[in-house]
């Protein structure tokens, strides 16, 4: 009798799993350093005392329980190769709350006569608010996981990851590889062959990438890394050991802003309960079957932790679950990747970490699973589904290419309290035949338009169209409270419009195609051979 497999705590494929994870999750600690330090112009002892200790522990307490959750699911089906959940800093609520919550807060704390130090500890709070009803989203959405799991097609599903991957994560890392060829083509070339082309070199093939990436920069032609003592010393400042605080007294302190931005923390929340339950799936299709009430109750608590203990920003499961799997990542990567992401944040190690190791040296591991989510996306599903797959992926290429083109107007001198983005500018788009306003709409909850629009798709192809009418209907309903399509314009952005009635124009186009689907449920319709 053959004795059934068990997992590991560490193979030799999880340094690449490490590399890959730990390059996304510092990307996100940078975007918090500098937003906080630039954007809303926080002291350093509140980014290096009380937001990134916070961020520590959430790291540290998600990986680890991911990483534990491989390990006992390994051992109940008696597998040595299944990978952990890949975990980590919630990108889309970042921005979200810095840009639509704790800068507004800032800035009318300003306008009321406050001091800067004393709007920038309100604006700190009324993040961890935010942040903490996200988590409290999550962590109730727990409970209906797997029937919302079991309502969409798996292409409709996948199609949505697809999207994302497609669009943020390899189409933006593949610019920066060729805006700077001489240090990136080279790393890209060898994580292609080694996970594409199967060629071994003697160490992972991650690693390998990194260390070469690395040594372009700092070569004299490579032209991305100089030394500079000034700036190494900048570096060192912040180096020291920093605890996690207990922020219940602040949170009150910021309660007042729960009920003016609700329109902001909801649909956060909701995306990110939608998006832990495509990468579930994700997981699955790539052979990795988890519970969805202990994963997303996790992601909720990870959440709620950080915003105890000083954090303004959520966690999530990653996207990118086949990719590490591939790899050949198991169980450590993960419990890794939080041990180190949490020590750079207690130390502040992060200035000196991004002072020698650029993004451009590990991009190409996150290129390649962005590659192979998108490929997923077809490989995993009915190739009849196909279809639905390409209409699943539209919502996130449109969102792309709205962010594209406000960041165009942005740089042109657009988007200044000056010179603010205005509803003017859709005509002047429209002289070039780009109805820039229809991305503008997809833009707003694509990650729920993708999903309807997909599964709508998967049931016209299957002719349920029963199904495809009351999913129209689900579409109008989140149309009309403004949790898709509707948006309203800021001096340097669009954003979700939330509130009864707001999206009127996209929720009566569905219910007229909800219309349409049920008269063609009327129908005798028979398959053609």
């Amino acid at each position: 009798m053959q004795t059934p497999a068990s997992p590991r705590w560490f193979v030799r494929q999880d340094l690449d799993g490490f590399f890959g994870l730990a390059l996304d999750n510092f990307i996100q600690i940078l975007l918090i350093v500098n937003l906080c330090r630039v954007v809303l112009e926080f002291p350093d002892s509140l980014i290096y005392g009380r937001i990134l200790p916070g961020v520590a522990l959430s790291l540290i307490v998600g990986n680890v329980y991911y990483s534990w959750l491989a390990y006992q699911q390994g051992k109940r089906e008696g597998r040595d190769d299944i990978t952990a959940l890949p975990y980590g800093i919630n990108t889309v609520s970042l921005f979200a709350y810095v840009f639509l919550v704790m800068l507004p807060v800032k800035l009318a704390a300003i306008a009321r006569g406050m001091t800067p130090e004393a709007a920038a500890e309100l604006s700190w709070q009324a993040g961890l608010v935010a942040c903490l009803g996200s988590g409290f989203i999550e962590f109730g959405g727990a409970w209906v996981g797997d029937r919302l799991r079991r309502l969409a097609p798996r292409a409709a599903l996948l199609a949505t990851l697809g999207g994302i991957a497609l669009t943020f994560i390899a189409i933006a890392f593949l610019f920066r590889t060729f805006a700077n060829p001489v240090v990136g083509l080279v790393p890209l070339g060898v994580i292609l062959l080694t996970y594409f082309g199967k060629v071994k070199f003697g160490i992972p093939g991650g690693l390998l990438a990194v260390l070469l990436g690395m040594a372009l920069a700092w070569l004299p032609f490579g032209g991305l890394m100089v030394w500079d003592s000034a700036q190494f010393g900048a570096a060192l400042q912040p180096l020291g050991f920093y605890l996690p605080g207990f922020g219940l007294g602040d949170l009150w302190q910021g309660r007042s802003i729960l009920a003016e931005y609700v329109s902001v923390i909801l649909p956060m929340g909701l995306f990110n309960l939608i998006g832990s339950l495509q990468n579930l799936e994700s997981a699955e299709a790539a052979g990795d079957t988890y519970p969805a009430a202990p994963c997303l109750a996790a992601n909720g608590i990870g959440t709620i932790a950080a915003a105890l203990c000083g954090s303004c920003f959520p966690t999530t499961i990653y996207i990118g679950h086949p990719g590490w799997k591939a790899m050949g990542a198991r169980v450590g990567y993960s419990i890794l990747n939080g041990i180190v992401m949490g020590i750079f944040c207690l130390t502040g190690m992060v200035g000196i970490l991004t002072y020698f190791v650029p993004v451009e040296a590990g991009m190409a591991i996150v290129l390649w699973i962005g590659i192979v989510i998108v490929a997923q996306s077809f490989e995993a599903t009915p190739r009849h589904h196909a279809p639905a797959v390409v209409v699943g992926l539209m919502p996130a290429i449109a969102a792309w290419g709205a962010l594209m083109a406000k960041t165009a107007l942005r740089v042109a001198g657009l988007g200044t309290p000056e010179n603010p983005l205005t509803p003017e500018l859709v005509a002047k788009f429209k002289l070039s035949d780009t109805y820039i306003d229809g991305a503008f709409a997809l833009e707003q909850g694509f990650i729920f338009s993708a999903t309807i629009l997909a599964a709508l798709t998967v049931c016209i192809i299957e002719r349920q169209f029963l199904q495809a009418a009351l999913w129209s209907l689900a579409a109008a309903l989140l149309s009309w409270v403004g949790l898709m399509h509707a948006y309203q314009w800021t001096p340097a952005d669009t954003v979700l419009h939330f509130g009864w009635g707001t999206g009127s124009s996209w929720a009566l186009g569905y219910g007229l195609l909800a219309i349409l689907m049920l008269c063609a449920a009327s129908r005798t319709v028979t398959r053609d051979p």
